[in-house]
């Protein structure tokens, strides 16, 4: 991707912000990815929290209600999602939730010091950044000690996809995600953005110690095979469950998203991550 990319998502996010919630609340299939990330994020004790990604704010309002004990912060690159972000906590009357217009490369210099128990990136913001590493160092930084990190990306080994558009003869379709750049989801409106592998995501986030991971969407189609959904009905209930046994064995590297749970390490679990080597000696 070149550099200097923000903008044009910026621009991208803006123009795609009026309609966003109509859309959202029509697709089923994103709903329920949406809790299922929440419920990993609550499985974690946290009393600050931010959310990188934030949209209009559909997380930041949710957790801000649920957990009123919590500071809940927010940073999107989008100038009009922050707008409605704010207006929605607003009407909400939380006085414990904010939203800032900002990268992640923006946060040192927004938060200085400031130090969150638990980081959230929902349905793949980090796709559309420079450099995953850097981020991904950033954010090692802003975790507390002990801190979690729970990250979502669009996969780029999504082979349900792949197999769906090649029967359909799409084959730039089929083969979008593994080009350097992805284009987004939309067909009329281009995103530049990348896809990443779980093994590029694994090196990226090397300095934390993982805790788990999970792959979406696995047999269950996409939530944006909205035709394939509507027709499945009852059907998408038991390819659900199917892939939350199939997230247990290696076939979790294949769904349309992947979700990782990271912890901060400390440094000397840092250089084992990094080399495989302990500079502790055992003495007699």
């Amino acid at each position: 991707m070149k550099k200097g990319l923000y903008p044009e998502v910026g621009t991208y996010y803006d123009e795609d912000a009026a309609d966003f919630d109509s859309r959202y609340w029509m697709n089923p299939v994103l709903q329920q990815i949406r809790q299922s990330f929440r419920e990993e994020v609550k499985s974690y004790p946290f009393k600050t929290m931010l959310e990188v990604g934030c949209g209009t704010g559909i997380d930041l309002v949710h957790f801000g209600l649920t957990h009123p004990e919590v500071q809940v912060t927010g940073i999107d690159i989008s100038a009009e999602m922050v707008r409605i972000s704010r207006d929605k906590i607003a009407d909400s009357k939380l006085t414990n939730v904010q939203a800032f217009t900002a990268t992640v490369e923006d946060c040192p210099a927004l938060f200085q010091d400031q130090q969150f128990d638990l980081i959230y990136v929902f349905f793949g913001a980090l796709n559309t950044v420079e450099d995953l590493s850097v981020n991904a160092g950033i954010l090692r930084r802003m975790l507390a000690p002990d801190g979690k990190l729970v990250v979502t990306f669009v996969n780029k080994w999504y082979l349900g996809g792949i197999f769906l558009e090649a029967i359909r003869l799409r084959f730039r379709r089929a083969i979008a995600r593994l080009k350097p750049v992805w284009g987004g989801y939309s067909a009329v409106k281009y995103l530049p953005s990348r896809c990443y592998s779980p093994a590029e995501i694994l090196t990226a986030f090397s300095g934390f110690r993982t805790i788990r991971h999970h792959g979406y969407s696995i047999l269950h189609p996409a939530w944006y095979f909205t035709g394939i959904n509507r027709k499945l009905g009852r059907l998408r209930k038991i390819l659900w469950k199917i892939d939350e046994m199939l997230t247990l064995t290696p076939l979790w590297r294949f769904g349309e998203y992947t979700l990782f749970s990271f912890e901060k390490a400390d440094r000397a679990h840092q250089h084992i991550l990094r080399t495989g080597v302990s500079d502790i000696i055992s003495l007699p």
